[in-house]
């Protein structure tokens, strides 16, 4: 059965290494949302560094999941000093508990807060699509997968959470639960 591969890549206001309260604040919330996405049903794994996280994104091990990359129009820099950017690499079992994962709780509560954070770059800031059972899904795969949505929009290659495709290309829907019971899209 296919899986879904989730790429999300942001750029920050200020880089990693700023110690300001808000930029603290952000890696603090991070901690947290990693935890608590980690036991959402659906979740079956996310790119971590293989050894143990230190340097940068672009120097660390990060196994199956590949060499890391970064798309083509990120500007900042690449230094322990400079780097100023998000990204995160998931696996999921299928669209709805990834979409639930997402806009619900903790994270749905980030969301609410990214501008606070992140820059507005004009670009996807994630994009989703189906790899095959034992499929891990690359750094490179979710970089070129973000260019192709911003190049081509939605497609069964490279798709977002508001116009999904199935496993087998054709156009879906997802629903989920909202707080008062209700579906919504």
């Amino acid at each position: 059965m296919p899986h879904l591969a989730l790429y999300t890549f942001g750029v920050l206001k200020s880089p990693l290494t700023d110690p300001t309260p808000l930029t603290r604040e952000l890696q603090d919330s991070g901690k947290a949302i990693y935890w608590k996405i980690s036991q959402h049903p659906g979740y079956l794994a996310r790119a971590e560094a293989a050894d143990g996280g230190r340097g940068t994104h672009f120097d660390l091990d990060w196994g199956a999941w590949g060499e890391f990359a970064i798309p083509a129009w990120y500007g900042k820099g690449h230094t322990v000093e400079t780097t100023a950017l998000d990204a995160t690499l998931s696996l999921w079992t299928d669209l709805h508990p990834a979409f639930d994962a997402i806009y619900t709780g903790l994270h749905r509560e980030a969301l609410n807060r990214r501008y606070d954070w992140f820059e507005r770059t004009g670009h996807s800031n994630y994009v989703s699509w189906w790899v095959s059972d034992g499929v891990i899904p690359t750094w490179q795969d979710g970089v070129s997968r973000l260019e192709h949505l911003d190049d081509h929009g939605s497609a069964p290659h490279a798709f977002t959470f508001h116009h999904p495709f199935a496993p087998d290309g054709t156009p879906t829907r997802i629903k989920s639960i909202g707080s008062k019971g209700e579906q919504i899209r």
